[in-house]
């Protein structure tokens, strides 16, 4: 599967990403330690437009909003098994600390990770300004791709194995 690099404007990517990622409901976030070690975490996806930034409900005293104080890069990767749908997207994260911002994010299912609620003290927000990002779409399920290659006949046609595009964004204005 060849990789297509998408220099299309900003709004395309961002259209073509949103529509990847608008069902998601949990996403790996990885943030790079202090010690360079890569960790990963399962965040709740906030169900808001994308635009180009991805937000996420946080503690200021959790392990990751120290590592992002350290560095800023992070990875997002989300999966939708069922669409056969997987992105990978880079980007720079913030701690950002507005009261106004949470309560136009804050759900109610928000509650079972932060049960003091907007009124937690230690309560933030990370934004991640999206840099790049990766995808891959697949037309037929896995047991397709697995069962469809004869391996005995290697240049019988295979079944598509969709497509795979590189998205870029204007680097982010701090």
């Amino acid at each position: 599967m060849k990789t297509e690099i998408h220099r299309n404007t900003v709004e395309e990517n961002i259209k073509r990403l949103g529509e990847r990622i608008q069902d998601a409901d949990a996403a790996m976030f990885t943030t790079v330690d202090p010690d360079g070690a890569l960790r990963s975490r399962p965040m709740a996806s906030l169900k808001t437009p994308f635009n180009g930034e991805l937000w996420f409900f946080t503690h200021r005293r959790a392990g990751k909003s120290e590592s992002i104080q350290n560095d800023k890069h992070v990875n997002v990767a989300y999966v939708d098994p069922k669409r056969q749908t997987y992105v990978s997207i880079s980007g720079r994260a913030d701690l950002v600390e507005d009261a106004e911002k949470r309560g136009q994010l804050w759900t109610p299912e928000l509650g079972t990770w932060f049960p003091e609620g907007l009124q937690d003290p230690d309560l933030s927000l990370i934004r991640v300004r999206v840099e790049s990002a990766e995808y891959w779409d697949s037309p037929a399920t896995t047991f397709v791709h697995l069962v469809g290659f004869n391996p005995e006949k290697p240049n019988e046609a295979r079944p598509s194995t969709g497509s795979n595009e590189r998205l870029e964004f204007p680097p982010a204005t701090h």
